[in-house]
């Protein structure tokens, strides 16, 4: 199972949440989609972060 990047921080900045990077569409689409999916998602959002390994956002250390 695939964990979501959430950390709480909610914010949405230029069409990307300053939390976890995902974007509303991604955010909504999140509890209704496989895990394959979501890996795709998290590699986006690692991209976003300037991150070439997607599952560094699952051990968020949210000092970023």
């Amino acid at each position: 199972m695939v964990t979501s990047p959430c950390i709480d921080v909610c914010k949405m900045e230029a069409g990307v949440c300053a939390g976890c990077f995902r974007t509303i569409d991604e955010i909504a689409r999140w509890a209704g989609i496989g895990d394959d999916e979501k890996r795709l998602i998290l590699a986006a959002v690692a991209q976003r972060r300037g991150r070439p390994d997607p599952e560094a956002d699952l051990a968020c250390n949210c000092q970023d």
